[in-house]
């Protein structure tokens, strides 16, 4: 066995750092050690190669000369592994292979779509694959990088990633709508309207849940009219066929223009926020974290740590 088959990288790492930063105190807060784990490295290194590398004294250290020319030579070995890494993530990032996301409706178009060009940006040789389907899968077995949904939604066992604050779900109508029908002011005068039903993914009807300061109730409205898409709710609430409730990012552009009125605001109610999920049984595609991060910096959140 060489000599190198007894030395820990990580001592050397601690003795170069050591010499970068003056002290054994400021390695091991660069390194997130104790003082103490420093010294017992570099005590531990000095042992198994027979030889002293640095001076000691109270009031600095400074290496000897073969202290020295073997810090010289790890810098060098540090850059060249440094810069190997450097390309291997590169290439991850920026040409190796398809990173596939399975996003339910509302998310892809709240998140996806103003993620998408800084993330082509970013990594412009990843082929990126999003398949918007509200339904719940396993996004293991149908071949998936990850998922996005709302919290508890996700399935026990994925590493999750949380991509948003929490969102408020709002009631909203056309103009013509209320006043036609009258404008409700309670929940209990939602039984008097018509009401456009949200079928979800796993083909149930979501029910209405409002909430006011701790206070939450659900409710089931009436309505002939159930939908699937975001998109065609919103169109038929324009059309004054129904009252919506429906996430607030999808209709705020809606209510700022005047097409829909937000009514019972008093009562509406926070969703919890977006996660990306992934499996903790398989590794992460190199350009995930990029997503992740994008999406995060988008809405008001810092880069995943």
């Amino acid at each position: 066995m060489s000599l190198l088959d007894h030395i820990e990288f990580s001592d050397l790492r601690i003795f170069v750092t050591i010499l970068r930063t003056g002290s054994f105190k400021a390695a091991a807060i660069q390194l997130g050690l104790t003082p103490s784990a420093t010294s017992h490295a570099m005590k531990r290194l000095e042992e198994r190669l027979s030889t002293q590398l640095l001076y000691r004294s109270s009031r600095a250290i400074s290496p000897t000369a073969a202290g020295s020319e073997l810090a010289a030579r790890l810098e060098e070995g540090f850059e060249q592994i440094a810069q190997a890494l450097g390309q291997l993530e590169s290439s991850a990032e920026g040409s190796l292979g398809e990173l596939r996301i399975n996003v339910f409706a509302d998310a892809a178009h709240l998140l996806i779509e103003p993620a998408i060009p800084e993330f082509v940006r970013l990594c412009p040789k990843v082929k990126l694959t999003i398949v918007v389907d509200d339904k719940p899968i396993d996004i293991v077995s149908e071949g998936y990088d990850a998922g996005i949904r709302y919290g508890h939604y996700v399935p026990e066992g994925m590493v999750t990633a949380p991509l948003t604050r929490a969102h408020r779900w709002v009631a909203a109508a056309s103009p013509a709508y209320l006043d036609r029908h009258g404008r409700p002011l309670t929940l209990e005068d939602l039984q008097q309207h018509t009401c456009l039903q949200l079928l979800l993914g796993d083909n149930s009807s979501y029910q209405w849940e409002f909430g006011k300061g701790k206070h939450r109730q659900r409710i089931r409205v009436p309505g002939l009219v159930t939908i699937n898409n975001t998109a065609a709710t919103i169109a038929a609430a324009k059309a004054g066929v129904g009252i919506a409730y429906l996430l607030e990012g999808r209709i705020s552009k809606e209510i700022d223009e005047g097409s829909l009125e937000a009514i019972l605001e008093e009562w509406a109610a926070p969703s919890e926020p977006f996660h990306m999920y992934y499996s903790s049984r398989r590794h992460a595609h190199p350009a995930l974290r990029k997503l992740i991060d994008i999406i995060r910096l988008q809405h008001g959140l810092s880069r995943l740590r």
